[in-house]
């Protein structure tokens, strides 16, 4: 019996140091990005629900801007501006945590620390975290975040949303000098847009 409680002992202080190692990463890959001035990107996404785009992106605490092929998005921590480039439309929206995962790679230094359970393991070069929520009927399913082993900067952000998984790869991640203004859209450079207020 004392070796039976001793094991269970042993398997929780395990669980334990793995979830206190997998969050350390998260806090260094949060570091990473979490540059007073901000930071700056390449990004693709892959994913069945949105297809394939890549582009640049932004980021500035919770703000962020994101330029692809066929939109430009701009988030100042509230509101969210997205211009459709083929039909010169801006849309006016409030996002969710989840809708913005979905846009900003760079969402998830704001959400692991509350209300997922955490897990890490080493892969080649690089610890996959993997998140999965402790609250009933989250607007994220599941989660893996790739860090590199050496920068801790994270490369790729894995989700599963309405039982479709999405995949985001992130390249040539470095330190900026943003302005706030970067991060809200000025209808002065879209004259001619259409503006659809969605709130």
């Amino acid at each position: 019996m004392k070796k039976y409680f001793a094991m269970i002992a042993l398997l929780l202080v395990c669980a334990g140091v793995q979830a206190e190692s997998a969050k350390r990463i998260l806090d260094k890959a949060a570091a990473t990005v979490s540059n007073p001035g901000g930071v700056q990107a390449h990004f693709q996404m892959i994913s069945k629900q949105f297809g394939t785009t890549d582009g640049d992106i932004a980021v500035k605490g919770s703000k962020f801007h994101a330029t692809t092929s066929g939109a430009i998005i701009w988030f100042d921590g509230k509101t969210q501006w997205t211009y459709m480039k083929g039909n010169d439309e801006v849309n006016i929206s409030t996002p969710t945590e989840a809708q913005l995962q979905a846009i900003n790679p760079y969402n998830f230094i704001h959400i692991y620390k509350k209300g997922y359970k955490l897990s890490a393991k080493e892969v080649n070069n690089s610890y996959e975290v993997h998140l999965v929520p402790s609250k009933k009927e989250p607007k994220i399913q599941e989660m893996y975040i790739i860090v590199d082993k050496n920068s801790y900067h994270p490369t790729h952000v894995k989700m599963k949303q309405k039982d479709k998984w999405s995949t985001i790869i992130i390249s040539q991640l470095k330190t900026a000098s943003l302005s706030d203004e970067l991060f809200v859209f000025n209808s002065k450079d879209f004259p001619k847009a259409e503006i659809i207020d969605l709130r």
